[in-house]
């Protein structure tokens, strides 16, 4: 029996990963760029960028909001996902990052489907035109509440929203903790639960992140 540790958690994730959704040139481009521009590894893993791509197409979502853009691996997914008429909007805080997602992004051939607003997203989320069919969050911790409520706000009954990075290595059980992204998804993960807007559950995952997690609400 292999032993559950993070190298084999690793190299589990590999083989999923080269079965299920093999190589690509372009979501490989793009990893390198972010790479290349000194970026944080913190993009979603290849089969994690997979089930938001199914997730989109499961849901027939046409417009997708995304919170957080980072290199733009995730929104070359879910723009192949929405189609040639469907539209992403990605919400990037810092302009570097936001023109090497652009390349990215029209590099892959989905450019026209895809619109980035620079800026802090608490900023940008007021100024957007509501009715987006999927939202995945997956920017800064602290302000997961504020992400979920322009995400009920922006949606409609039906509205898929995936949130990002709930595991925390664990320590979202520890209600002593005094780290920032620890308390932003326990109190977003309350709110998943308490708010009468969303529908949700949340899973725990092991793999190329580590121990980590996402969570999967309908807006109701």
């Amino acid at each position: 029996m292999v032993e559950s540790t993070p190298q084999n958690w690793r190299a589990a994730d590999d083989h999923l990963a080269e079965t299920l959704v093999g190589h690509d040139p372009a979501l490989e481009h793009a990893l390198a760029a972010q790479r290349k521009a000194g970026m944080p590894e913190i993009e979603v893993a290849p089969v994690a960028g997979k089930l938001l791509n199914l997730l989109t197409r499961m849901s027939g979502a046409q417009r997708v909001l995304e919170i957080g853009t980072l290199g733009g691996y995730s929104t070359i997914w879910m723009a192949r996902a929405v189609g040639g008429t469907g539209r992403v909007t990605t919400i990037e805080a810092e302009a570097d990052n936001a023109a090497v997602a652009r390349a990215s992004i029209d590099a892959a051939g989905v450019g026209e489907r895809v619109d980035i607003r620079i800026g802090r997203a608490a900023d940008v989320l007021p100024t957007l035109v509501g009715g987006f069919d999927l939202v995945f969050i997956d920017a800064d911790k602290e302000s997961n509440t504020i992400y979920l409520d322009w995400a009920a706000r922006l949606g409609h009954p039906g509205t898929v929203v995936v949130l990002d990075n709930i595991g925390r290595s664990g320590d979202i059980i520890d209600a002593d903790s005094a780290d920032p992204m620890v308390i932003g998804t326990r109190d977003a993960l309350r709110m998943l639960g308490d708010d009468p807007r969303f529908d949700a559950t949340a899973l725990q995952t092991v793999g190329l992140k580590g121990w980590d997690g996402f969570a999967l609400a309908l807006i109701v």
